[in-house]
């Protein structure tokens, strides 16, 4: 057994489950649907692709930092009529993820397309490209374990003691909350998500060593 480190952090991410039409919202916190879609990308799969490997994967999210909600507002004219649309965003959050298998040789081939992807890696939407490192490391533990003790990701000091707690989001058999964000299919005319089970644990802040992140930024 083996876990799947990736550190998810930009100015802006997106990361919808139940938007429609003109309202597109997003999670407070990363979506098993835009992580697997970030790794189809990484790894070229197209939209007709299977992704029952990638789904196959136990997905778990520490919330290192949550970040505002941003609401971007938009108005388009035409010489007849208005359209509105309403965009929201997580501005400067930082969370880990990660992806549990027992198939340790299927993570070292999602880490090698994530340091070479085939195409654009991005955080919800295009418009919202990772900040680097992305892709951390594969560690010898289960989901939870890695989840845990890996050092925290955000360098900012939390506000009280009430925020010296990290949550934790992770599948779960035994449901505590249940998220329609399982991608059966990315086609552009079928696609479709599926359910699963969740459950929230918790980790004190004290037991995670903050880890600074290099200084050197490449924007592409």
């Amino acid at each position: 057994m083996a876990t799947l480190l990736l550190r998810l952090s930009a100015p802006l991410q997106s990361w919808g489950a139940e938007s429609k039409f003109e309202t597109r919202r997003t999670q407070n916190f990363p979506t098993k649907s835009g992580v697997i879609g970030l790794l189809a990308s990484a790894m070229g799969y197209s939209r007709e692709d299977s992704l029952e490997n990638l789904n196959a994967l136990k997905f778990g999210i520490r919330i290192d930092r949550d970040g505002e909600l941003l609401r971007d507002y938009h108005v388009a004219k035409n010489q007849k009529d208005s359209y509105i649309t309403q965009r929201y965003y997580l501005a400067d959050a930082v969370f880990l993820a990660g992806l549990e298998s027992q198939d340790t040789a299927f993570l070292n081939k999602i880490a090698d397309a994530l340091k070479n992807p085939v195409y654009p890696l991005f955080l919800g939407r295009r418009s919202c490209p990772p900040t680097m490192p992305l892709f951390l490391g594969i560690r010898d533990t289960d989901l939870l374990t890695a989840l845990r003790s890996e050092p925290y990701l955000s360098e900012r000091k939390r506000k009280n003691n009430s925020e010296q707690k990290l949550r934790i989001v992770i599948d779960s058999e035994i449901p505590s909350e249940t998220i329609r964000d399982v991608p059966v299919s990315f086609s552009k005319t079928n696609r479709k998500f599926s359910f699963r089970n969740t459950r929230e644990e918790y980790t004190e802040i004290s037991s995670v060593q903050p880890v600074l992140m290099p200084t050197e930024h490449n924007p592409f």
